[in-house]
């Protein structure tokens, strides 16, 4: 569904990522952990069109992404959650999803979607018509994925989903990502929460530097790599495991 191969991307002078090559199948989540800088938001902006890559090739489901804009990339199936969640903060709940659905235009299906996720998300129901500044964290996380969600997307990404989150709401977020998983719906995500999120993944790809310098399944990349040593900065160890 989604491949990257050999991608490069820079900020001016400073190299962000290098010769970054993976993949998404359709129906699978897939993961990338690694410690604060390593390239993760910027591998997920890269794919979403916000930033241009100085080398290499991305497509989805054989089209590429290469100089298509946000706007373009969405209409070809893809919704990012940001890591700042960007709720519009004076738009009501309904507005902020209503959003969402811009890109498809059909109002029979819009109040059908609107139903759909206010079944999924209960709290948003309550909160239709109040701005979507007023919501606790949690609530506009839900928001903002429920706004993905109004687009019909073929890939979700989600960046950062539970980060400031209390413990409680973490463990809500992720419940929440698992049942959309387990729902049919294919997912990138990034996640802090190496351990919960490798709980859940189908397979992962931990970036360092701003390369992948090892993936697989989760066991794999347990068997494989010293997350602990780099999450402190550390490296990897070999052991076996798939790498890229």
């Amino acid at each position: 569904m989604l491949e990257l191969e050999d991608v490069h991307a820079s900020y001016g002078a400073i190299v962000a990522l290098r010769s970054v090559s993976m993949s998404v199948r359709q129906g699978e989540l897939v993961a990338l952990v690694g410690s604060n800088g390593a390239g993760k938001t910027t591998t997920l902006t890269t794919i979403a069109g916000v930033m241009r890559p100085t080398r290499g090739r991305i497509e989805f489901e054989g089209q590429s992404l290469i100089g298509r804009t946000p706007e373009q990339v969405c209409r070809l199936g893809i919704s990012m959650v940001p890591e700042n969640r960007d709720v519009f903060p004076t738009l009501t709940v309904e507005q902020n999803l209503r959003l969402g659905a811009y890109i498809r235009g059909n109002k029979a299906e819009y109040e059908e979607d609107l139903e759909r996720m206010c079944e999924r998300f209960p709290i948003l129901r309550k909160r239709l018509h109040q701005p979507g500044g007023t919501l606790s964290g949690g609530e506009q996380q839900q928001l903002v994925i429920a706004r993905a969600l109004m687009a019909h997307p073929r890939l979700l990404i989600l960046d950062e989903p539970s980060l400031g989150l209390a413990p409680n709401l973490v463990e809500e977020i992720f419940r929440l990502i698992q049942e959309l998983h387990e729902a049919g719906t294919t997912i990138l995500l990034v996640e802090q929460n190496v351990r919960k999120t490798l709980q859940i993944a189908d397979r992962a790809y931990l970036l360092n530097l701003g390369q992948v310098i090892a993936s697989g399944t989760p066991a794999e990349l347990e068997r494989s790599v010293d997350l602990e040593s780099i999450y402190l900065g550390g490296q990897s160890r070999a052991a076996g495991g798939e790498r890229q």
